[in-house]
């Protein structure tokens, strides 16, 4: 697996922490963590970034961002679920699906160099 994808995982999850803080900050020292959070987000992106074309990079950092943001807000803060909602986050992963297969390098063909 390349390191590169450790990172866009790290970057997502780390992106879902400082967002649940948002929510439930209550101190300053709530926002010291959320602070030093979106810097290690930021980090993790600019690294997942240097081994992998950004826009697929952007695109799936974004499109977890907002299917965890959106699964985050349904069963920890209880909010309302309908079909449009559902719809629209299930084309957002068909979208990140489909970037990351028209990302792939194509297979050399044997004997051509």
């Amino acid at each position: 697996m390349n390191k590169s994808w450790i990172y866009v995982v790290l970057t997502s999850l780390s992106e879902l922490v400082w967002i649940y803080g948002f929510n439930t900050a209550s101190t300053w020292w709530h926002w010291a963590i959320i602070v030093a959070f979106i810097l290690m987000d930021l980090h993790f992106l600019a690294k997942a970034c240097e081994g992998l074309p950004t826009g697929t990079v952007y695109a799936i950092f974004a499109g977890f961002g907002t299917v965890g943001t959106f699964l985050m807000d349904t069963f920890i803060f209880h909010e309302h679920i309908s079909t449009g909602k559902v719809f629209f986050i299930l084309l957002i992963i068909a979208g990140v699906i489909g970037l990351k297969l028209s990302d792939d390098k194509p297979n050399k063909k044997k004997g051509v160099a």
